[in-house]
């Protein structure tokens, strides 16, 4: 292996490891805040006991994310300084509202709600959780808006005196055509993600047998998160249609690849499986639903679709051959077809077997019904465990489908690369990172495991803080 595949191996686990804790971090802040408006609506003491035991497992997911998160931003000047410097002019101002503004307003008011539960009134409390939701999507939007413009680059010019790309126009780039649907898909993908664990976690601890007094408390729980994960599963549904219209305008390759799709079709059947040629040239085997990819590529029942072998034959023309070409960056701007057409299916397929799964859960509960068999925690489980790799599966798709391009278009991966880093010191980032980031897995796990067993703590009813807030003299308290 060169620096090149070290590097892509290296950045690929950072992310994927990461983006296990963004879906739930952004998600878990909108329910922990609608659980504490019900608990200040109704005062029925079930949602304040709710609102703490969630917002404890929000916490260590939020600490663990925050941590990796950081490490994904250094490798830009560690292990791809040529792309940070092609870049940086485009690149650099999302990121840095990102982290000047968002992540600011997230920690800020996170503080105000973790410490503020007997400083601050009632409705002043929540709110500082909602804030934390609205630093969440803002951080959200800064990052895709920068994911985005690798997708399709817009807003910029090419500076051949400096070998740069600079920035012309930042709401081009704000309001890219593929931020615009990247955006909603991802975060409902969230709000999937953390409906999915709400149920996942409550099934768990309904079935437990030292925790039977509670059913009530956690039946009430899985029928939330089942709602919350159906209603924005069906929008991910929805998002993901449009998302795919869009990918086939501004990069049919990826789409091609994701289907398997050789050659132009018009109209184009969907692929349910397909078996090619280990060079990714010719279709050997295919099980195919006509018509179907032209509408969902196109909108149109009847509408071309363009193949792998067209599509490499015009790129070749438009950006000539790409000297020492490897496999995983061919030099034909084709990506590892086997990798973009099943991550794409597994995207899916653990997206609708949410879905399907919450709506059988609100149906096993329904009118107050209480489910006994022992399955019924199991598969409960199965559900977050689902939303989180769906939505890993996902951003392989994305980023895997766009190779071998790092900004489509303009520069190729290897193009990417720091010329100046030794295999050895690729190697030892590596290894270092990947046993790090080993540790705080085995730290997420047991922490959420721990804190998850032992369940909601009982009911206590907090302070009736003034409008003025407390005595300011009293010292802080750590409500976890």
């Amino acid at each position: 292996m060169d620096v090149l595949d070290i590097a892509r191996w290296q950045f690929g686990i950072i992310t994927v490891y990461h983006f296990l804790f963004v879906p739930l971090t952004i998600g878990l802040t909108a329910v922990i805040a609608v659980l504490e408006t019900a608990w200040l609506r109704t005062r029925k003491p079930e949602y304040l006991r709710l609102t703490k035991f969630f917002g404890r497992l929000f916490l260590i997911n939020f600490a663990i994310g925050v941590v990796t998160g950081i490490v994904q931003e250094f490798q830009f000047g560690m292990n791809w300084s040529d792309y940070s410097r092609f870049v940086g002019d485009i690149f650099g101002a999302p990121l840095a509202v990102e982290g000047l503004l968002a992540f600011f307003l997230e920690s800020t008011f996170l503080g105000l709600w973790i410490f503020g539960w007997d400083r601050l009134p009632g409705k002043v409390h929540n709110l500082m959780m909602y804030l934390v939701h609205l630093g969440t999507l803002a951080s959200a939007w800064f990052i895709l808006a920068a994911n985005s413009w690798m997708q399709h680059p817009v807003g910029y010019r090419y500076n051949p005196d400096t070998g740069r790309a600079e920035l012309t126009d930042f709401w081009a780039v704000m309001f890219n055509k593929v931020q615009l649907i990247t955006f909603p898909h991802v975060v409902l993908s969230a709000y999937m993600t953390a409906g999915a664990f709400v149920l996942g976690v409550a099934a768990y601890l309904y079935v437990k047998k030292d925790k039977q007094h509670d059913q009530p408390l956690y039946l009430k729980a899985i029928r939330i998160g089942a709602w919350v994960a159906l209603i924005s599963g069906l929008g991910v549904a929805f998002t993901g249609d449009v998302q795919g219209k869009v990918m086939t305008d501004v990069q049919p390759m990826k789409m091609a690849a994701a289907e398997g799709l050789f050659d132009t079709e018009q109209p184009a059947s969907f692929s349910i499986l397909t078996i090619g040629t280990p060079d990714g040239q010719t279709e050997r085997f295919a099980i195919k639903i006509p018509n179907l990819l032209s509408f969902l590529a196109t909108g149109d029942w009847n509408g071309e679709v363009k193949g792998i072998n067209q599509l490499r034959e015009q790129y070749l023309q438009e950006f000539g051959q790409d000297p020492g070409a490897t496999y995983y960056d061919p030099g034909d701007y084709t990506p590892v077809i086997p990798v973009t057409y099943w991550s794409f299916r597994f995207m899916m397929g653990l997206g609708f077997f949410v879905a399907g799964g919450a709506i059988l859960i609100l149906w096993l509960t329904r009118r107050g019904r209480t489910p006994t068999s022992r399955w019924f925690g199991a598969f409960g489980i199965s559900l977050p465990v689902a939303a989180v790799l769906a939505s890993s599966w996902g951003w392989l798709f994305t980023e895997m489908g766009r190779q071998p391009w790092v900004v489509f278009g303009l520069m190729t991966t290897r193009n990417g690369v720091s010329p100046g880093v030794a295999t050895y010191e690729a190697w030892i980032s590596l290894i270092l990172l990947t046993v790090l980031y080993a540790v705080l897995a085995v730290v997420e796990i047991g922490l959420l495991a721990k804190y998850i067993k032992r369940g909601a703590d009982p009911f206590e009813e907090p302070p009736d803080v003034p409008l003025g807030g407390s005595d300011e003299d009293a010292p802080m308290a750590f409500a976890y």
